[in-house]
């Protein structure tokens, strides 16, 4: 079997060669998935009812908040235990309610590898869904849920494999299943259970949002 030596130098050359040719390669095939465009944690600040703009924590953010319960939405906290996060609560809500949030300079584009991740904990018969408002005014809300849980945990939602329908805004109800909606221009982004609140019973909770899409320019 010939074998086939190559001087030192010619093997440095080599390597030097493959690792041009192959790391933007391997760059490239990376940059297909969207950078983070926003997260928001609230500011440790004292419990206020209802939550406002002073909570947001993120100076690109504008906090907007939607239906008859929206005066009764909470940015709570407790002392004990040690570890309890600064979140949004819904227990006092006497109506329904949506929670969202945008970037005045930019639209985000969800439709390509697009998610949404969150901390959150429900109790009762909640389950958190999405909230969007695209830039032609559409408002969509995700028929999937983060239903009830006895502690918090992280759930990641991809936009492609959400299904979504028209919402009424004023009353934050549902109202139609959409099918394949255009989600390149994304205006706002947030959250609600559809339904009233029911105290610690009955309510959910989020701690904090992510948000990873491609901005888009206003």
């Amino acid at each position: 079997m010939n074998q086939i030596f190559l001087h030192p130098v010619s093997m440095k050359l080599l390597r030097f060669c493959l690792v041009v040719l192959i790391l933007p390669v391997a760059y490239c095939a990376a940059q297909y998935r969207p950078p983070l465009f926003f997260r928001e944690d609230w500011k440790e600040i004292p419990a206020a009812t209802p939550v406002t703009q002073a909570h947001v924590l993120s100076k690109d953010l504008i906090l907007g908040l939607y239906g008859p319960g929206c005066d009764s939405i909470k940015k709570s906290h407790h002392e004990a235990p040690s570890d309890d996060p600064f979140y949004i609560w819904s227990g006092l809500c006497l109506g329904n309610w949506a929670v969202t949030l945008k970037n005045p300079k930019s639209f985000v584009d969800l439709s390509s590898y697009g998610k949404i991740l969150w901390r959150s904990k429900q109790s009762g018969t909640r389950c958190l869904h999405l909230v969007l408002k695209l830039a032609d005014g559409t408002w969509l809300v995700s028929s999937q849920g983060d239903c009830i849980s006895k502690d918090w945990r992280i759930t990641e939602f991809n936009m492609a494999d959400i299904s979504w329908y028209t919402l009424n805004i004023k009353s934050v109800i549902e109202v139609k299943p959409v099918t394949d909606p255009d989600l390149s221009k994304v205006d706002e982004i947030g959250f609600t259970d559809l339904m009233t609140g029911g105290a610690s019973d009955a309510c959910s909770r989020l701690d904090w949002i992510e948000v990873y899409g491609k901005p888009v320019k206003r």
